[in-house]
């Protein structure tokens, strides 16, 4: 069971509820959340806030293909994960991705919540301006998208 979804941060936000809805269900015994945040400071620059853009066709295919992966690698079949992450300007404190996953069991579940959050910032062509107190801002560096497949 997946729900993946790019959120627009002009329209809505990210909210703890929706994956909590979504990933509940009586024969999972373990629910762990994810949250990523826009935090203050980064490299010694205070960060104001950031702006995410990205490829959504490709990063919602990305995030299908980690979730059909962790049959093969990490062998936990039955499962619910609730993948969204922010697209557009976020202020210090808004949540930019949330990652729920729901298993029998909690190692399953720590397991494969750090299994995504890893692939994601590995493959997914999301990129982050970050906007700095000073009026500055800037593009971070990403990783490559490595194998792409479209």
């Amino acid at each position: 069971m997946l729900h993946t979804k790019i959120v627009d941060s002009k329209k809505e936000k990210i909210l703890h509820s929706n994956a909590e809805k979504f990933i509940k269900d009586s024969k999972f015994g373990a629910s762990i959340y994810f949250l990523g945040t826009v935090r203050n400071i980064n490299d010694n620059k205070k960060v104001t806030g950031i702006t995410y853009d990205s490829h959504d066709e490709i990063v919602i295919k990305s995030f299908e293909e980690i979730y059909n992966e962790a049959d093969q690698k990490l062998d936990i079949k039955d499962k619910a994960v609730f993948i969204e992450h922010a697209k557009g300007y976020l202020n210090l404190g808004e949540i930019s991705i949330i990652i729920a996953v729901a298993c029998k069991h909690r190692d399953e579940a720590y397991i494969l919540s750090r299994y995504i959050i890893e692939e994601i910032k590995k493959r997914s062509p999301i990129w982050k301006k970050e906007h700095y107190e000073n009026n500055e801002s800037e593009w971070l560096k990403g990783n490559p998208i490595a194998n792409e497949k479209v």
